[in-house]
């Protein structure tokens, strides 16, 4: 329940449906569904409406250590990671995943927590202790919370010479949203949506750049802090302004659950994108145009973002390498049945697996 990795054999190579960037697309009827809106119902879910701009042109690639502009200030940021104390109670949690590490298994996922009468959200984490067929809850005595805050002190300190936000001029809770997680080697790279109070250039771009961005973590087990994970290193991913992006982009969405690390060490994250509506007529059916596509780098510094992508109204994607070089995305679609896509250029195109797997599962009762 917790991973949303599934494990499948190979297609047939027939019965299958191509599927490229931004034509050629197939729109299939609802079959008697609801209709959803254009962004998907579980985003409006989160405590505070998180959506996650781009970091890249479609399909290509951006560095994540290139200098930030609109820098410079007195008024120095940088955010830190601090343990919830008592009065900070998790509410619920979402979007969960599971990890081995150094042969533990952990359990990840976004926290939703309250303080009193104020809401805000963290990750947590858990090393869960399994035994035999016993079933595992998440949430227990063991479960180990960390939220992330944005320190402002003058001087422009970094936030990597500071620990914490104490004796800092001001500081604000900053939301993370919908965790992906992979692991390579002993390290946990995590992928988040994050927002930010106040409007700051966290995406690396100008003074008046949205405050909301993806944030790259790198996290590892400490035998200090009983099996707690530190996360190490944070880091935003560059992005540009939605204006600059590309027209037919509108916002993009992190997958949450778990990515993969390939044979060749790619790093895969599964990523939901939201698109302008193409045409009047679209438009006015209010016809979902979420798709699914992933997010990749083989060096944590170099990400690309893949050119093809899933049809429309396909959102939730999780992604697995089936054999070594093959990807297989499989995503929940508005028609109510759950499409398979394969891609053997690590998301250039992605053809769906008909007559195999794709369509195979699904909700709609009508089917």
């Amino acid at each position: 329940m917790l991973s949303r990795v599934f494990a499948v054999k190979a297609p047939n190579k027939h019965n299958r449906r191509r599927v490229t960037g931004s034509s050629g697309r197939r729109r299939e009827g609802r079959e008697g569904e609801h209709r959803r809106s254009n962004v998907s119902r579980r985003v409006f879910a989160s405590a505070v409406l998180l959506f996650l701009v781009i970091c890249c042109a479609t399909g290509g690639a951006v560095k994540a250590d290139e200098p930030t502009s609109g820098q410079g200030s007195s008024l120095g940021k940088h955010i830190v990671w601090r343990d919830t104390n008592d009065k900070e109670t998790v509410v619920s949690l979402y979007a969960p995943s599971l990890v081995e590490v150094n042969g533990g298994v952990f359990a990840f996922a976004e926290a939703r927590l309250k303080d009193g009468k104020y809401f805000f959200t963290g990750i947590a984490s858990e090393l869960l202790e399994l035994s035999g067929e016993t079933p595992k809850k998440l949430g227990g005595s063991n479960l180990k919370t960390k939220t992330l805050e944005e320190c402002s002190s003058e001087g422009g300190k970094s936030h990597t010479q500071s620990t914490n936000c104490t004796g800092s001029k001001s500081f604000y809770s900053v939301h993370v949203s919908r965790p992906t997680t992979v692991v390579k080697g002993n390290g946990i790279y995590m992928l988040a949506g994050k927002y930010n109070r106040e409007n700051v250039a966290v995406c690396r771009g100008g003074a008046d750049a949205a405050s909301w961005g993806l944030l790259l973590v790198k996290g590892n087990v400490s035998e200090e802090q009983d099996k707690g994970i530190v996360w190490e290193v944070t880091d935003d991913l560059p992005c540009t302004s939605i204006v600059k992006l590309n027209e037919s982009w509108a916002l993009l969405i992190g997958g949450g659950g778990s990515g993969i690390k390939m044979d060749d060490d790619t790093l895969v994250f599964p990523l939901e994108a939201v698109k302008e509506h193409g045409t009047e007529s679209e438009a006015k059916e209010e016809k979902n145009n979420n798709v699914s596509l992933i997010l990749y780098s083989s060096y944590t510094k170099n990400w690309t973002l893949s050119k093809g992508m899933s049809a429309y109204g396909c959102s939730d994607p999780s992604v697995v390498e089936w054999e070594k070089g093959k990807l297989m995305m499989m995503t929940a679609c508005d028609d109510g049945r759950r499409r398979v896509y394969e891609s053997g250029d690590k998301g250039a195109s992605w053809t769906e697996a008909l007559g195999t797997l794709s369509r195979v599962w699904g909700n709609n009762q009508k089917r």
